[in-house]
């Protein structure tokens, strides 16, 4: 998942020689993902992001990259990673922290206390008594779950949470949603909401609608089935704009 601040790692042996490169100080933050899995878009801004922060204010000394992990199975083993999005944060050969999920507040914790910005040693402490609380950390667990919602509705142009993946979907709507998708050459992201209950039940609220699938487009929310016909009934190019050209793969992102 090529970003300006993260380098892709493409093989094996790039993975060994970069590896081998970093000085012993090094925090080495690796990002493994799947480009059909949306959270993995989100999660690949979010460290692009820190990453940008660490490099502009030149310290500690950090190393950014991503990993395919179904292309690169053997690191992928390695790491134990059984589901993406997952960042891995290790310093001289030594893994210190793994974070699963798509939680920013999370990682950037991680990073931050591993590789604080002002160089401090935490060496993995909690904060001491009377040590300021980012507003990320007072957030109360409905926060954090409309925080991570916001962001997953957001991560692409055109958000389908559907029941299974477009290659397997389980019901019969999420079924003919991606198909309308696939007719018109819609790039889109996906997320699973049977592999996440909390985002299953969270979104019903958030979005106000309580069936799936659900449509997002430019994360403002579209509708259900129903909903998407009526709207390419009205506007038969109503997704033009989001279409790749035929010469292109269309499907999720």
């Amino acid at each position: 998942m090529a970003t300006p601040n993260i380098k892709e790692i493409t093989t094996q042996d790039e993975w060994h020689a970069h590896v081998a490169s970093l000085p012993g100080t090094t925090l080495l933050v690796i990002f493994f993902y799947a480009p059909w899995a949306a959270p993995c878009t989100q999660m690949g801004s979010v460290l692009n992001a820190i990453a940008e922060e660490y490099a502009k204010e030149g310290s500690p000394a950090t190393s950014w990259v991503s990993i395919n992990a179904e292309e690169i199975v053997d690191v992928s083993e390695t790491y134990d990673v059984v589901a993406v999005p997952y960042v891995v944060l290790q310093r001289n050969d030594q893994v210190l922290e793994t974070v699963s999920g798509s939680n920013p507040a999370v990682v950037r914790k991680a990073v931050e206390k591993h590789a604080p910005k002002d160089g401090a040693t935490t060496n993995g402490q909690e904060p001491a008594a009377g040590e300021a609380v980012t507003e990320e950390e007072k957030l109360t667990p409905e926060e954090e779950l409309n925080k991570k919602l916001r962001g997953l509705v957001s991560a692409a142009d055109v958000m389908l949470f559907m029941k299974g993946t477009p290659g397997d979907p389980q019901c019969g709507f999420s079924r003919q949603m991606v198909g309308i998708l696939r007719e018109r050459s819609v790039k889109y992201g996906f997320f699973n909401i049977l592999a996440d209950d909390d985002v299953r039940q969270g979104l019903k609220v958030f979005a106000d609608w309580p069936t799936y699938p659900q449509l997002w487009v430019s994360g403002e929310l579209v509708g259900g089935l129903d909903i998407v016909k009526e709207e390419l009934e009205n506007d038969p190019d109503y997704f033009k704009k989001y279409s790749v050209p035929k010469t292109q793969t269309a499907g999720a992102a």
